[in-house]
């Protein structure tokens, strides 16, 4: 098992950057899209006076698939407080991947103002581990790499009764021991399974775009992530998550849309 660092390692230099995309870090033979996202994070930083990523959206038009691929930023703006870049993922030629950042500074500040509470979850201990072999032949080697523990509440759709709330939520770690960080915290931002999944609507949701912010630096240890959906038409669904960190503070939220497969 490699580290998160070690799979979205890039390198290359003046805007053209090559990175090995990493099996490990899929559901199914489908990269995972956080996990993509993190790479054209990890190349936009290089050279940057600003230091962190603070936003992200980026459309999905091509799934790449494991391999060398090429990630092409171009900075936009650079100012005092943040700095604005395209980045574009490159695979065979064709561009999968195309995004828009802003870069800036994070630290650990508490809110001013908040309106979202922590999610409520039990322990750790008393939430259900997701495992990688998801049964009837399918794996999710991300769960490899991402140690998931999902609220008991939210299991009905694995037994045929799905709770029908629009959430689900869980903790989240980062199986090799490291610290969350803005760039892993986008593989958080785009948890498994889909809301749909409690909607009782099974198979696959590609991302047609997610936009993210990072709000502050996490602390240290697990994390709390909670999806849920507000719409569902024309096989189409949004997913708005949200994650708080050990201290109970708001550290990253996003929005997606993505197809949906409507039952008949």
């Amino acid at each position: 098992m490699g580290t998160f660092t070690q799979a979205t390692a890039v390198t290359g230099q003046d805007g053209t950057f090559h990175a090995d995309l990493d099996p490990q870090w899929a559901v199914g033979t489908k990269l995972h899209g956080g996990y993509l996202l993190a790479v054209l994070g990890r190349a936009a930083l290089i050279g940057q006076e600003h230091p962190h990523l603070t936003t992200i959206s980026g459309t999905f038009l091509v799934s790449p698939g494991p391999g060398p691929a090429e990630i092409r930023v171009e900075t936009l703006r650079s100012g005092r407080t943040t700095a604005n870049l395209r980045a574009q993922l490159v695979q065979g030629g064709r561009i999968c991947l195309d995004a828009q950042l802003t870069l800036g500074v994070l630290d650990e500040a508490d809110s001013w103002w908040a309106r979202e509470e922590p999610v409520e979850l039990p322990e750790e201990a008393a939430c259900f581990h997701s495992p990688a072999d998801a049964g009837g032949g399918f794996t999710i080697p991300l769960f490899d790499v991402v140690e998931q523990r999902l609220h008991p509440g939210n299991l009905g759709f694995a037994v045929g009764q799905p709770g029908r709330t629009g959430s689900i939520a869980g903790w989240q770690r980062l199986a090799d021991g490291s610290d969350w960080d803005p760039l892993s915290l986008l593989v958080a931002l785009d948890p498994v399974p889909p809301v749909s999944y409690d909607l009782g609507i099974p198979g696959w949701v590609p991302t047609i775009q997610l936009t993210a912010y990072l709000r502050r630096l996490p602390a240290p240890g697990a994390v709390r992530v909670r999806l849920r959906a507000d719409d569902v038409v024309g096989e189409r669904m949004d997913e708005t998550a949200h994650v708080w960190d050990a201290k109970g503070r708001l550290v990253a939220q996003a929005t997606q849309y993505a197809a949906v497969r409507l039952p008949g």
